[in-house]
């Protein structure tokens, strides 16, 4: 008999992991639980269910962790006791001193990022495995990444989300994890390098498999951090969390917005009346929650390809999907599947690993690929008319194009407060001269994959736009507003000029409607330019942007 010690088995995640590891043979489980109450009636309830030993204990990870632990003669020790971010490695160092293999659920980016350069050493001189991070990430979210791109010549995009049923229950643990990033920096591989993004801050409606529209926002995990370096992601590695219950993904971001103000520095107090709040909020909710991992790039075979796993879990199901990674480990471990040393579960466990621990729940996975069409402006103008124009412009608009450009710019604006309110409005960057200037084209949605989104980053301020065909025209959205382009192109360059305007869809005065002069050329030494002059009726110049750009080299970066 292979004996367990589960930490915190009494606890929203080590409760199912309790139940799913009790219909493993050879093992003998001890659940452990700050009230020895507590986990013998889990113990006893488990009992009734399974011939496997199984006994219930009082644990105090803050008391004599190592006597503790020492009584116990563990052959592993797993910890799913959580907050994570709070935690050091004191239960994983007493663990592997006292010859035990360690498997923890852990998503905290700081607990994880050092977790090898802490413990590998220790746990190679014992022969034994230390694994962090056994649960959705970065284990399996990062094996559903490596398993869609395998092969691929590049990678473009690697987007995860995660949206539980808002039925499904949530301990004080999960929810001070949640709230300890709230409105602060969390990472995010962008442009091509490790940068941060507000926590629950401004987020995006996406299509989630058997689920549909879910809105979703940002959310601290080490996925960026190793994803992007780990996979050569060119351009972004994002991963968001979506709340079914719109007033608790809409009270996050507000949460995190006057922390970012300093109007609230600390969230935990929070945590009893936001657990007793759920009672309430939960009841128009769901028990169907899912996860996406998408990603974009150059396939194999050099075709320009958009890939997704999707996750559905129903019958509530879904709060079993954290702990099935750390059910792989231990299946994997009984048998000496995985070689000595301290390091993520995501290094150590493949997706079918993690997949076949599914198989007695209503929980179910799919994959779906496909190659994207003509690129946007080859649809709009013509493949003749697109060779025509000089081979900087091609390169740029291809559909095989490089994601991230960068080079320099010019910034001028008009005058008055209300061109500063406007050009505020739509994001549009302050004046300067010699500015480092990126822009990310991002391909294809889940409803067109022929659209694009540009993303302009003016020496640190960003704003975007959506580019797309609707009934034949060029338009480009900034959020309500969308303005039709006259496309025109030629041997020189291509002129983008505004045809019309709309405002959530209606049509508004030509006479009231913004001028551009927007051309894109090349410079003598064969560099993407653009220049882009706009005017308002009656305001005169609202903003005068003008530079060049080129494809973004791999020693470009700073990540």
């Amino acid at each position: 008999m292979k004996r367990i010690v589960l930490i915190g088995a009494t606890g929203v995640f080590g409760r199912r992991l309790a139940r799913h590891l009790s219909r493993l043979d050879g093992l003998d489980l001890m659940l452990t639980s700050r009230s020895a109450d507590k986990a013998e009636a889990l113990a006893r309830e488990l009992a009734a269910e399974t011939s496997v030993p199984i006994r219930g204990i009082a644990f105090d990870r803050d008391k004599d962790l190592v006597a503790s632990l020492a009584a116990l003669q563990p052959w592993l020790v797993i910890d799913a006791s959580g907050p994570f971010q709070q935690q050091g490695y004191e239960v994983p160092t007493a663990a592997l001193l006292l010859g035990a293999h360690v498997v923890d659920l852990a998503d905290a980016r700081d607990y994880l990022s050092g977790y090898g350069r802490q413990l590998d050493e220790l746990a190679r001189q014992r022969g034994l495995v230390a694994l962090a991070g056994a649960s959705s990430t970065p284990a399996l979210s990062a094996a559903a990444a490596r398993e869609l791109s395998e092969g691929w010549r590049r990678l473009d995009t690697v987007d995860i989300a995660i949206t539980p049923g808002g039925r499904s229950e949530v301990g004080p643990a999960v929810i001070a994890a949640v709230l300890s990033y709230a409105g602060k920096p969390v990472p995010i591989w962008r442009e091509g390098e490790l940068q941060t993004t507000p926590g629950w801050g401004v987020g995006t409606v996406i299509d989630m498999p058997g689920l549909g529209p879910r809105r979703v926002a940002p959310v601290e995990t080490v996925d960026a951090e190793t994803l992007g370096p780990g996979l050569a992601v060119h351009s972004r590695v994002s991963f968001s969390a979506g709340l079914e219950a719109g007033i608790e993904q809409w009270g996050l971001r507000l949460l995190g917005w006057l922390r970012r103000r300093g109007w609230l520095t600390e969230l935990a107090p929070l945590v009893p009346f936001l657990v007793r709040a759920r009672r309430i909020t939960r009841l128009w909710t769901s028990d169907r929650g899912g996860m996406r991992v998408a990603i974009t790039g150059i396939d194999a075979k050099g075709r320009p390809r958009r890939a997704y796993w999707s996750l559905l879990a129903e019958n509530d199901d879904g709060p079993q999907v954290p702990v099935l990674a750390a059910a792989a480990a231990v299946r994997a471990l009984l048998v000496d599947g995985i070689a000595p040393g301290a390091r993520s579960a995501a290094e150590a466990l493949d997706l079918a690993m993690i997949e076949a621990e599914m198989a007695p729940y209503a929980i179910n996975t799919s994959q779906d690929e496909r190659s994207f069409g003509p690129a946007l402006f080859e649809t709009v103008l013509g493949a003749q008319a697109v060779a025509m124009m000089p081979a900087a412009i091609r390169a740029f608009h291809a559909s095989d194009a490089k994601p991230v450009w960068q080079g320099r710019a010019e910034v001028t604006r008009g005058d008055g407060r209300a061109i500063e309110l406007i050009c505020r409005f739509f994001g549009l960057p302050a004046a300067s001269t010699d500015l480092p200037v990126t822009v990310s084209v991002a391909r294809g949605d889940s409803v067109d994959d022929s659209c694009e989104v540009w993303t302009r980053n003016f020496a640190g301020q960003r704003f975007s736009s959506h580019l797309s065909i609707d009934h034949g025209e060029l338009r480009e959205a900034f959020g309500q507003f969308s303005f039709t382009l006259a496309a025109e192109a030629g041997p020189d360059g291509l002129a983008l000029p505004i045809a019309g305007w709309r405002v959530f869809g209606l049509p508004l005065p030509r006479f009231l409607m913004p001028s551009a002069a927007a051309r894109e050329t090349v410079d003598a030494e064969g560099r993407f330019r653009f220049d882009v002059r706009l005017t308002l009726p009656f305001f005169g110049l609202l903003a005068h942007y003008r530079g060049w750009l080129k494809p973004r080299g791999p020693s470009d970066g700073s990540g």
